[in-house]
């Protein structure tokens, strides 16, 4: 068994399970674990990013609009950190473009730019949700071959 080290060789490779020996088939069922244990944890943060740019949308419409000019309001630093500050401008507002840059948009391109992300973030969701499905499927079929070569007594010492 070698792992995929490119895109271009991380085709999937069709194996004869029933070939295989027990102690193998108990590895390639580990290997199908840990993957679909980190998918699933790139899965959920990916969730968590898309929930944050909505949020961002939803602080952009309801918070900044010219009601709210000069007055106070809190500023979040981080997630559990707010600072009194006023609003200056109504119209523009910093946008977080990542690895700390900012960038100085319009209400309207900011809301634009993280429509954007969110889009694509749900596109890469789809694309995991996907491959997360494949890879349980085969999790299933790895752990019925062991179940049935378990349960027979068939060859622990074969090797492929």
């Amino acid at each position: 068994m070698s792992k995929a080290s490119s895109p271009a060789s991380a085709k999937q490779q069709t194996i004869d399970l029933s070939t295989l020996s027990i102690q193998n088939l108990s590895a390639v069922k580990k290997q199908l674990d840990e993957e679909l244990e980190h998918l699933t944890a790139s899965f959920q943060k990916l969730r968590t990013a898309q929930a944050k740019f909505r949020e961002c949308v939803k602080a952009i419409q309801n918070g900044v609009n010219p009601d709210m000019e000069g007055k106070t309001i809190l500023v979040p630093l981080t997630q559990s950190l707010y600072v009194p500050g006023k609003l200056e401008d109504p119209k523009n507002v910093l946008v977080d473009v990542g690895t700390g840059y900012y960038v100085e948009k319009t209400t309207e391109k900011a809301i634009l730019f993280y429509n954007n992300k969110i889009k694509a973030v749900g596109g890469n969701l789809d694309d995991l949700e996907k491959i997360i499905t494949q890879k349980t499927q085969n999790v299933k079929v790895v752990e019925d071959v062991l179940r049935t070569k378990v349960l027979s007594g068939g060859p622990a010492s074969s090797t492929s």
